[in-house]
């Protein structure tokens, strides 16, 4: 066992292929996680192709073309996941930008009916103002002439 380093990723999985295969030829019986791991990798598909090799169905370097069409395979499913996986990420983020800017446009729009409102408001305020100056004018003529 080594020593813990918080710098790793913990999902990493350093596997020995050869070592591994090697155990499982000598007759390791993996746990279930083990053997998805295995399984994941190829060692058990390989252990599969040379049992194939012993028995005599197939030579060695037809197992050895089998395995490396299906690690080819294996790589090109893992690539394609990840590059959905990336879009798929990208194309959240368009989604969510897009989302945030219609919020922001909203907000914006009613922010200027409000200012829009509060400004014809204050006009109709000044303008009844105005209306009741104009108003109370001629009225205080009126009356300071008659208190004379």
């Amino acid at each position: 066992m080594g020593t813990y380093n918080p710098n790793t990723n913990p999902a990493t999985i350093d596997l020995n292929f050869d070592r591994a295969l090697d155990w499982l030829q000598k007759g390791a019986q993996p746990t279930d996680t083990c053997r998805a791991i295995l399984s994941y990798k190829g060692v058990l598909y390989k252990k599969h192709l040379l049992g194939g090799v012993a028995k005599g169905a197939f030579t060695e370097a037809d197992a050895e073309a089998k395995f490396n069409k299906w690690l080819g395979e294996k790589s090109g499913k893992i690539e394609a996941k990840a590059n959905k996986i990336a879009s798929d990420a990208k194309s959240v983020a368009r989604e969510r930008l897009a989302a945030e800017s219609k919020v922001k446009e909203e907000r914006a729009k009613a922010l200027a009916e409000k200012r829009a409102a509060a400004e014809a408001e204050a006009k109709a305020a000044a303008e009844a103002a105005a209306a009741e100056e104009g108003a109370e004018a001629p009225a205080a003529e009126t009356e300071a002439p008659a208190a004379e």
